[in-house]
């Protein structure tokens, strides 16, 4: 019964279960807001929550805000899809140019030298792993509340009654 009680929590704090809360949110903020051009010019600094995101962009009204949840889910759904032709080329000459120096690095070095990096750097994946996955999740965990809170300001804006709860 213990173990059932920490995997419940567990998986409550999961990457999934984040990500799953967020494309929850957005589609229920798609779902409610039915004429999307409404939220032209509402200006984000009425609502606390939402003016956060002001300063990060160009445009500081709802709609842009609503566009940019939608787009995070569908980069979220179906992968970022914006890479050019430029930067494929530039991420394949990074990998070759790092093939080449870890395979310098590894016929000049001795194997117990090797294996103390490899394990160092194992370490450092691990750490850097465990940053971003928290970040991410921290970053999920805001969008959530941001969407949830556009939904509510979409209903109060029209009108829609019990847009509080």
């Amino acid at each position: 019964m213990m173990m059932q009680l920490s995997d419940a929590h567990n998986q409550k704090n999961s990457l999934f279960t984040a990500m799953n809360r967020f494309i929850g949110a957005v589609n229920n903020m798609d779902q409610t807001v039915m004429v999307p051009s409404l939220l032209r010019d509402v200006p984000l600094d009425e609502d606390r929550e939402l003016s956060s995101m002001k300063s990060d962009m160009d445009e500081g009204d709802m709609y842009s805000y609503y566009q940019l949840l939608k787009s995070i889910r569908t980069d979220m759904e179906w992968g970022v899809r914006c890479a050019t032709v430029d930067d494929e080329r530039r991420q394949e000459t990074m990998m070759i140019t790092r093939m080449n120096s870890t395979t310098s690095t590894y016929s000049s070095a001795s194997s117990s030298s090797y294996e103390e990096d490899e394990e160092e750097e194992d370490e450092d994946l691990e750490k850097q792993f465990q940053y971003h996955l928290t970040g991410l999740q921290g970053v999920l965990s805001k969008l959530t509340q941001q969407a949830n809170s556009l939904t509510k300001r979409y209903k109060k804006e029209i009108g829609i009654g019990g847009w509080g709860q």
